[in-house]
């Protein structure tokens, strides 16, 4: 008969340093994965020439200036004129100039400091709420910019019941629901992108914290949150604008039934410096959502457009070039100018 083996008894000592081996290694591992979380991201900002940097950061800081001045003197003009903000339209201009003044706050002064000797750091919470006030802002603007194309569309070719189609009320509730619509956009867009972990490195090479720059920087799968920007932003911003195409095409045929030669060309250069901004505005983030995977150097560029040109122009193409503004500024200035005679 074959014996049993010897059985091997390890002693009491080799076990216990085995195990302490195990729990440090362990300790080791968990301490590794806490150093690496992100906690904050570094922002490269626009790519620039070191001698560029005094001029660049002139021309931001000057657009960003003007920016304020420009919406915040129309926001002011529709608020103390009677006969502009009584109507739907100067409503949403004015709505339009308040949200255009806190979304260039909102990217701009980061552009201006990426040219100085400041730290490019910014927080990681500091990270999410500039991404959800940007989406929170924007898709609120670029729902605006239907309502604009929609008041426009009603009050040339329906002029008739356009004071029963859209009264102040309608306006109102209209407005409520595109701030509505736009928190909730941005609520979805800054959950979905920062639910992911983030572990390293934390270089975001754009010059704010936007949903394709920081998915790079995601230590998971990407495909849902790639698939959720596609539909939410480049399909939705696609379709607003293809909505606002079709508003402005049904009032062009209906300029052209206008019998007078000055009365077409007064409402054509309306529409068509709308129809600029417009493009400046939904032509690039039509571009950068639509390919949320595309690691494209263009990309900072293009967003310059939507996110300091645009702010910068409606004030310039909505409003001062409005005659009806211009005719509440004099007032409002010959008010002033007598006031302070009175004194």
């Amino acid at each position: 008969m074959l014996s049993p083996p010897p059985c091997v008894v390890f002693p009491l000592s080799d076990f216990t340093i085995h195990l302490s081996r195990l729990q440090r290694g362990m300790r080791k591992t968990k301490n590794t994965s806490l150093d690496s979380v992100v906690t904050d991201f570094i922002l490269l900002g626009l790519s620039h020439s070191p001698n560029l940097r005094t001029f660049l950061f002139l021309v931001f800081f000057t657009i960003y200036i003007l920016t304020q001045l420009g919406n915040l003197l129309i926001l002011l003009t529709v608020w103390a004129d009677p006969k502009l903000h009584a109507r739907p339209m100067y409503i949403l201009l004015g709505v339009l100039s308040f949200l255009d003044m806190w979304l260039s706050s909102v990217i701009v002064p980061r552009i201006i400091l990426n040219f100085t000797s400041a730290s490019k750091a910014i927080a990681f919470g500091g990270c999410v709420a500039q991404l959800y006030f940007f989406h929170f802002l924007g898709s609120t603007q670029c729902f605006l910019y239907n309502l604009l194309a929609y008041d426009r569309y009603l009050a040339i070719c329906q002029p008739l019941r356009y004071p029963v189609l859209m009264n102040g009320k309608l306006c109102t509730i209209l407005i409520a629901g595109a701030w509505v619509a736009g928190s909730i956009h941005g609520s979805i867009q800054a959950t979905l992108t920062f639910r992911l972990p983030y572990c390293g490195p934390n270089q975001v090479d754009y010059f704010f914290c936007d949903i394709p720059a920081v998915l790079r920087l995601a230590c998971a799968d990407t495909t849902v949150n790639e698939l959720v920007t596609f539909v939410d932003i480049g399909v939705v911003a696609a379709s607003c604008f293809m909505l606002i195409l079709l508003s402005y095409a049904n009032i062009v045929h209906a300029i052209l039934k206008i019998r007078t030669a000055d009365g077409r060309r007064r409402v054509f250069s309306t529409c068509g410096s709308h129809l600029t901004v417009v493009t400046v505005y939904y032509v690039p983030c039509i571009f950068i959502y639509l390919r949320p995977g595309s690691k494209s150097p263009l990309d900072g560029a293009v967003a310059v457009f939507y996110t300091v040109v645009t702010p910068l122009l409606n004030p310039l193409i909505y409003t001062l070039r409005n005659q009806e503004v211009k005719s509440a500024l004099k007032r409002i200035i010959a008010g002033l100018g007598a006031a302070s005679e009175n004194k």
